[in-house]
């Protein structure tokens, strides 16, 4: 898929992805547009900067160098990606997750750690 084509399936993409995380959010989410965009990220939520990508074929760390390069230090990149009859997916690093997951406390059921 080349041009338009590829472009109009980009945009529809940052649109399907906009609408999902504003009706689980229940915030606005808007794509970026323009020169806003032309920064590397499609959306951007606060710190977290989302690369929106709608391929069959993948290239998840060529996407996260691409969002990786528009963030400042405080940024938070994301790569969304979704392909044919699948759900989307999310690429983050690491340590960029773990305070997500101290955040929700769900470790009720995990032993403590011990050492070594």
């Amino acid at each position: 898929m080349g041009g338009k084509m590829s472009r109009n399936k980009g945009a529809g993409a940052e649109r399907e992805l906009s609408a999902f995380l504003s009706e689980q959010l229940g915030i606005e989410i808007k794509r970026k547009l323009g020169q806003a965009r032309d920064s590397g990220d499609d959306i951007q939520i606060g710190k977290y900067r989302i690369e929106v990508k709608r391929r069959e074929t993948l290239a998840i760390m060529q996407w996260c160098r691409q969002v990786e390069a528009c963030c400042n230090a405080d940024d938070v990149p994301v790569v969304a990606f979704r392909q044919n009859n699948e759900e989307w997916r999310v690429v983050m690093r690491l340590n960029d997750i773990l305070p997500l997951l101290k955040i929700t406390g769900s470790f009720s059921d995990v032993p403590p750690a011990t050492s070594a």
